[in-house]
């Protein structure tokens, strides 16, 4: 029986989420379409931008994204934090960025004070407003409406843009977390697009690789970042100092995903180098299961990925009977 998505999606158990959108027609979101001819690739830029405008707006953080020909990818941090701290007006202004205000919130924003009989209106109007700007739901709605509906613009058609709502996986901790933003990041090189990881155009990686090289001169970043998004950072050591971020080193991270697109191009079959990676070791996760983990993460796990326990105790909370992905899940927790 299919669980609600407020139930699947739980910040007070984990703030990280895979999410996972397709289109439901033969004519694609993005690329070339062998069948009319037509080229699509401009609408990789519609979904980067307005993810972009989103990140800004939404107490979400990015923590990877791939846009691919029909379906789009995405890690999500719930900045619950941030969230709580805002203001009323900080809530309005952030919500009249995307929608319509509603008089009283309008009249509050630009009068800084609203007459005594209309505050119980605005308290109930932030405190809605406020829940939805932490939401992942209302985050992708707004993401998949505006897409929809320029994208039928363009197409001369009506009807579902979008296969339905968008798929969610909960990640309960790090090697969850870990091992779905590689398997994000690798799309492209593993569905054969890109031989590279700074070839693959519209994904998280390539954007990390190209800020990592744009810090050391100062002045190309400040000409260059304009059409990018704030990432959610990794940060390492430093996040012993309770510093918001992904708790790895970029350095580490990038060798491992170098180490693992290498090991499954497809002149490389089955080759694992001799150097295991940093945060295997770390980790304690052995080569073979990290490489079925990046190239099979969606096919060993339904709608959460993390230790067996939790997994099992996340789908008992949510109302669920069955869990799948036990086996995956030893593999990548072998302690």
């Amino acid at each position: 029986m299919t669980i609600s998505r407020r139930k699947l999606i739980e910040p007070q158990i984990t703030p990280f989420y895979h999410v996972i959108n397709r289109c439901v027609r033969r004519a694609y979101l993005c690329g070339d379409d062998p069948y009319n001819g037509k080229s699509y690739q401009h609408r990789r830029g519609w979904i980067v931008n307005k993810i972009k405008q989103l990140a800004a707006v939404f107490c979400i953080d990015v923590c990877a994204y791939a846009v691919m020909s029909n379906h789009y990818h995405l890690v999500l941090k719930i900045d619950t934090e941030q969230q709580q701290k805002l203001t009323p007006e900080a809530v309005i202004s952030r919500w009249l960025q995307l929608f319509n205000g509603h008089p009283i919130a309008v009249d509050f924003l630009k009068e800084g004070q609203i007459a005594a009989d209309k505050q119980q209106a605005l308290s109930n109007l932030v405190a809605e407003w406020q829940q939805r700007l932490g939401s992942i739901s209302w985050f992708m709605r707004c993401l998949n409406e505006e897409i929809a509906r320029k994208a039928n613009k363009e197409d001369q058609c009506k009807g579902a843009f979008w296969e339905g709502r968008f798929k969610s996986q909960a990640l309960l901790d790090e090697q969850a977390l870990l091992s779905c933003m590689m398997y994000v990041d690798l799309n492209p090189i593993r569905a054969g697009i890109t031989p590279s990881l700074e070839q693959s155009n519209f994904t998280s990686i390539q954007q990390r690789i190209s800020e990592h090289h744009q810090t050391k001169t100062s002045t190309q970043q400040s000409s260059s970042n304009t059409s990018r998004f704030q990432l959610l950072p990794f940060v390492g050591a430093e996040h012993q100092a309770k510093t918001a971020g992904i708790n790895f080193a970029f350095a580490d991270y990038l060798e491992l995903i170098d180490w693992t697109g290498r090991c499954i191009r497809n002149d490389k079959k089955g080759f694992i180098a001799s150097n295991q990676p940093k945060i295997l070791q770390q980790l304690g996760i052995t080569p073979d299961a990290w490489l079925e983990h990046s190239e099979q993460f969606m096919e060993h796990y339904a709608n959460v990925s993390g230790k067996w326990s939790q997994m099992c105790a996340f789908k008992q909370h949510v109302g669920g009977h069955w869990c799948k992905g036990k086996s995956a899940s030893y593999q990548l927790h072998p302690n």
